[in-house]
């Protein structure tokens, strides 16, 4: 395991994307370690995820290059988390905002960060960025399996790549940047909510009538803000470190909502191949004609899901110190924060 580096506790930590899943759990968290904290959230957004909290709050979307520039100047460190997370068959018009805000919106991040000689950055990278065998896609993908391009990736999975490849040539040019890979993300202050956490939601009142099998890594918000804590102290300049608590089909994963909630699983389950046919003919028409319906089950989706991705975290752990902790843990914490905040109603349920 690499030596800590010695963190600094003097001048402001920039935190992008703060009102987010993944950035509303790593501000608390900085706060609680005593860090100044300077928030950027999105113009016009759902920004709760950062009300109420002591730091200082900036309104500024990735795609504008001077707001950007703003927002970055005076700190001394970044966690740059903010991105346009899509599941959905996106329009040309959304794959160009996707593509803007995550490639040219991690640039304008780099670059400012360069200019202003901000001391460390920890980019938050996706798992759909870190490749697979394609001739055992069974074997568990590690930080140095390149990314394999002819696969229905989705535009967002794509961009995340490209999110990399803007961190590592300002790595080039002299910047200190480390990559803290997110799998599927489960954990409390989820305002928005996420993908995992409108299906908890949906469980909990008895909407959820069925599923597909498959599976996925995921983390809890605990374990993947204590890994964004570990690579800014200790990860290794350029390296990018898989942050994972565990594999969970989704059958087991409905299960662990079912024991904290009350909620049984759906008993019905769909072959993947007609639902990922039949979200082919409605996602993209569903997404342009109402896009304020959330979709469930979209082709993509499907595909993550059919793929039953495994992870292996060991570099994480021999060089950050990473531990995960239990996953029913986050179950638990994300049920209870969507009670308090009155997004389940436990006497819903039908």
């Amino acid at each position: 395991m690499n030596e800590p580096r010695t963190p600094s506790r003097r001048g402001k930590v920039l935190v992008t994307g703060a009102a987010g899943l993944v950035g509303a759990n790593l501000v608390r968290r900085l706060l609680a370690d005593g860090h100044e904290l300077r928030a950027m959230v999105q113009p016009g957004a759902n920004n709760r995820g950062v009300d109420g909290l002591e730091l200082e709050r900036v309104e500024a979307d990735l795609r504008d290059e001077a707001a950007v520039r703003r927002a970055v100047a005076g700190v001394a460190r970044i966690f740059h988390v903010g991105a346009k997370v899509s599941t959905i068959s996106p329009s040309p018009a959304e794959e160009r905002e996707i593509w803007d805000t995550n490639v040219l919106g991690t640039r304008h991040v780099m670059r400012a960060a360069l200019d202003y000689g901000v001391e460390r950055v920890v980019l938050t990278g996706s798992f759909s960025a870190i490749g697979f065998d394609p001739d055992d896609p069974s074997r568990p993908a590690d930080e140095e399996m390149p990314f394999y391009p002819f696969t229905d990736w989705l535009p967002y999975a794509r961009t995340k790549v490209l999110a990399e490849h803007e961190t590592l040539k300002a790595v080039a040019l002299g910047l200190d940047a480390v990559i803290a890979v997110a799998t599927g993300v489960i954990g409390p202050h989820d305002y928005l909510p996420s993908r995992q956490g409108r299906v908890l939601i949906d469980q909990a009142h008895g909407r959820l009538r069925a599923y597909i099998p498959g599976g996925s890594e995921f983390v809890s918000t605990r374990d993947l803000t204590e890994g964004h804590i570990l690579a800014m102290e200790r990860g290794r300049k350029g390296q990018r470190y898989l942050l994972s608590t565990t594999h969970l089909t989704l059958e087991a994963l409905l299960d662990l909502f079912a024991e904290v909630s009350g909620a049984p699983r759906p008993r019905l389950r769909l072959p993947p191949r007609l639902v990922a046919g039949l979200s082919a003919l409605y996602s993209r028409p569903l997404a342009r004609y109402f896009p304020t319906v959330p979709q469930r089950l979209t082709p993509g989706t499907v595909h993550i899901l059919s793929m039953n991705r495994r992870g292996d975290t060991t570099k994480a752990q021999q060089e950050l110190g990473f531990r995960p902790t239990p996953i029913l843990d986050a179950v638990r914490e994300t049920y209870d924060f969507f009670v308090r905040e009155r997004m389940i109603d436990p006497t819903r349920r039908r």
